[in-house]
């Protein structure tokens, strides 16, 4: 192995003292018989997924003194090692380097588990690395079902480990400013949270059977999911836009924004009720989930979060794209990004008050200071927030998927007396025919309205089929476990 020079090593550290004490311990980082780290000691990172998002956590735990990336896990062997290398060149010291993350987390040397897969292996992972004896940051959505995510929460409950959501916005001091703000009643009773993902979306090319590249392992890629034949040009990111490993860009871009929706409405719950219409418009490609789609969730008190997708070329709303509108008695918060916001009067007028400010190191730093306090609840984005937000995305979309093709005056008939949804309805109409889409002769999927229970189980009509939904049948060896076997 390649070690960095004392010298070195004491530059980089922000407790020189401390490290002065440990040079000679074989591993720089330990926890007490409680769990508790010690302050100063740096923590073993090791990333799983290092494509993509992945390099951004290499980049938020390396940049850090008190954290060094100990191990990478990808199934993509020409990925991985140009990784490695990369880090080798900027750190001094090159990871270990696995293919399977259980060989990973056998190393009982390794702190955390910072996961940046494919969302159908989010939550999996997460568990094998909690029971493993992991903290773990996981990236957002943290489930492709309901019922996953549920586990993850109760995995890191039984285990008493700190696992952070990577919804960044959480810890953004401008974030947090504009939502203390709206619940200190800033713009008057709030019933309404409007979610936008206006994220213009191209083909993703025609549906066919094309190779997989030779440096992946497919199976290990597959894992909970089916192995199937590629079906898609690209086998990286599209997988976003196939039901079997994504959730769409409402389980993709759109949980960003669902979750600050949810945060703002104050709910920890999955609502009432909730009915999704949509569809995939504008071309035909390999991709199967909605580029156009429409969820409305309905909560106690008369509270509503209406969600917006749209990926066809499309202007912003109240001057935002991919944002958050909140609708009060004396007026609109509006987010239009990661980390602030602006506050309107009831005529959509500028107050002149506004929030700002943020980066992903806040995220990063809040997540260290819960592993070392050993305090879940100092984490601004908690596995339960991530679950319930990232439920919030699957049960739209199981709506949506057991929706039928139907006419617009449909629709229409559906939302009557309902003055919210037929306006969003007036405006996706709008939409369409910006882009060349006809409404009153394109079929549009429309979902059935899903009652929703407190034991995150949908009851009534449709009930059976839709609760099937709330998870998927598991390909061994890569099985998300039952509660009683956690």
């Amino acid at each position: 192995m390649t070690h960095v020079s004392r010298r070195e090593f004491l530059e980089r550290s922000m407790f020189a003292t401390a490290a002065l004490t440990l040079a000679k311990s074989p591993r720089l980082f330990a926890a007490d018989d409680n769990g508790a780290a010690n302050a100063g000691q740096k923590l073993r990172v090791a990333v799983v997924g290092v494509k993509g998002r992945g390099g951004s956590h290499i980049e938020g735990f390396g940049s850090r003194e008190d954290c060094e990336i100990a191990a990478l896990v990808d199934v993509d062997e020409t990925i991985i090692n140009q990784r490695a290398d990369a880090i080798e060149q900027k750190y001094g010291k090159r990871p270990a380097v696995y293919s399977d993350m259980r060989k990973c987390f056998e190393d009982k040397t390794i702190d955390i588990a910072s996961i940046a897969t494919p969302n159908h292996w989010h939550s999996l992972a997460a568990i094998w690395a909690i029971q493993a004896g992991k903290d773990v940051y996981v990236e957002k959505p943290v489930s492709h079902n309901v019922s996953e995510g549920r586990r993850v929460v109760e995995a890191a409950r039984k285990y008493n480990k700190i696992v952070q959501t990577g919804t960044q916005s959480r810890s953004n001091p401008g974030m947090r400013e504009a939502i203390a703000f709206l619940h200190g009643g800033g713009i008057g009773d709030v019933k309404l949270a409007r979610g936008l993902c206006y994220k213009p979306r191209g083909s993703i090319g025609p549906k066919g059977n094309y190779d997989v590249p030779a440096s992946v392992d497919y199976d290990l890629w597959s894992g909970p999911a089916e192995i199937k034949p590629l079906s898609r040009k690209s086998l990286h990111y599209d997988w976003h836009w196939m039901w079997d490993y994504g959730n769409g860009d409402l389980g993709n871009q759109g949980i960003h924004q669902m979750d600050i929706a949810r945060w703002g409405l104050n709910e920890m719950n999955l609502g009432e009720s909730i009915v999704s219409y949509g569809g995939r418009f504008g071309y035909e490609d390999a991709g199967e989930t909605a580029n156009t789609q429409v969820s409305i969730h309905n909560f106690a008190n008369g509270k509503r979060l209406v969600f917006e997708v749209r990926g066809l070329k499309t202007e912003k709303y109240m001057d935002a794209g991919v944002g958050v509108i909140f609708k009060g008695s004396e007026g609109y918060l509006v987010v239009p990004s990661y980390h602030g916001g602006v506050v309107l009067d009831k005529d959509g007028k500028p107050t002149g008050k506004t929030f700002e400010g943020g980066s992903d190191k806040f995220h990063f730093a809040n997540f260290i200071n819960a592993v070392r306090s050993r305090k879940y609840t100092d984490l601004n984005a908690d596995i339960l927030d991530g679950h319930l937000s990232s439920a919030l995305c699957h049960v739209g979309n199981i709506s949506y998927r057991l929706g039928t093709p139907s006419a617009i005056s449909e629709i229409i008939t559906k939302f009557q007396g309902d003055a919210e949804a037929l306006d969003t309805l007036d405006r996706f109409q709008l939409h369409l025919r910006d882009n060349k889409v006809d409404p009153e002769t394109t079929k549009i999927t429309l979902g059935p309205k899903l009652t929703l229970t407190t034991s995150e189980e949908f009851a009534g009509a449709h009930s059976p089929e839709a609760n099937r939904m709330l998870t998927r049948e598991y390909r061994a060896p890569f099985v998300v476990p039952q509660t009683k076997d956690l």
